[in-house]
């Protein structure tokens, strides 16, 4: 400076636990209280880069809410998340370009069409027209929308709005994918198609799934975390969880017996 001061060097902070370059997505010791009640407690666990991980639990074990800390969309009381390296508390905005989510009965403006919805969605996130003209192609086709792409969405059944949420999820070809409950009320059909849309999406991608249905883990998961009451119960391989017994009797064990 002119006055012959300095100024002292910039610190540099740390990278983040999660940078490393095989984790994609990282809790960390998360907590989230509402007054009296616990959500999720110390919950802490690593999702491996290109894994379809399942993220199994009974209803009300706590998935819901540990996923919408993960993707910024809800605040931990305690604990850190992190995607790709982003810590979610200070970079979400960062982290949303490389993120696709679809959460549990996701909102759909009723009165568009699925067309005219993910275009919407596309600008939103600031694709260029001819970006999201080729994106467009590329989910109809994938999530088998052509014969709905016109229609109203309100007028679609649950299996076509599910397909539209996951279109919205994969529209900006995100490295990371986080869905919650994506086959959740459809029926066998519906369930086969989303199965192996996710499984074609794992093949590239690095894919986080709740879900409390055991057929899914042995479906399409090749890793699993298990919650219940809010904490970490198990985390390693289906062939792990199920050990010498059966990932139903298994399940029961780790959950308690809570039904699910």
């Amino acid at each position: 400076m002119a006055d012959g001061t300095t100024t002292p060097a910039a610190q540099t902070e740390p990278p983040p636990p999660s940078a490393d370059p095989a984790t994609a997505i990282e809790a960390e010791g998360l907590c989230k209280y509402y007054g009296q009640f616990t959500a999720v407690e110390d919950v802490s666990f690593t999702v491996p880069k290109g894994s379809i991980t399942a993220f199994l639990g009974p209803n009300g074990a706590g998935k819901s809410t540990t996923m919408k800390i993960l993707t910024g969309f809800l605040a931990p009381t305690a604990g850190k998340a992190y995607l790709a390296g982003h810590d979610m508390t200070r970079d979400r905005m960062a982290a949303s370009r490389i993120l696709g989510y679809l959460p549990e009965n996701g909102p759909l403006y009723q009165d568009m069409s699925p067309s005219g919805f993910l275009r919407f969605c596309g600008r939103v996130r600031g694709m260029g027209e001819d970006a999201l003209d080729l994106a467009l192609d590329k989910v109809l086709d994938s999530c088998r929308l052509a014969e709905v792409w016109h229609k109203p969405i309100r007028k679609l059944s649950k299996g076509f709005r599910q397909r539209v949420g996951l279109a919205q999820a994969i529209l900006h070809d995100p490295a990371v994918l986080i869905l919650d409950e994506p086959t959740s009320g459809l029926d066998p059909n519906q369930i086969h198609l989303v199965r192996d849309l996710i499984r074609s999406l794992g093949e590239n991608k690095t894919v986080l799934l709740s879900t409390h249905i055991l057929q899914e883990v042995e479906a399409m998961a090749d890793h699993v975390i298990l919650i219940s009451d809010g904490r970490v119960r198990f985390t390693g391989t289906a062939d792990e969880l199920r050990g010498d017994s059966t990932l139903d009797d298994r399940f029961r064990e780790l959950t308690k017996g809570v039904a699910s």
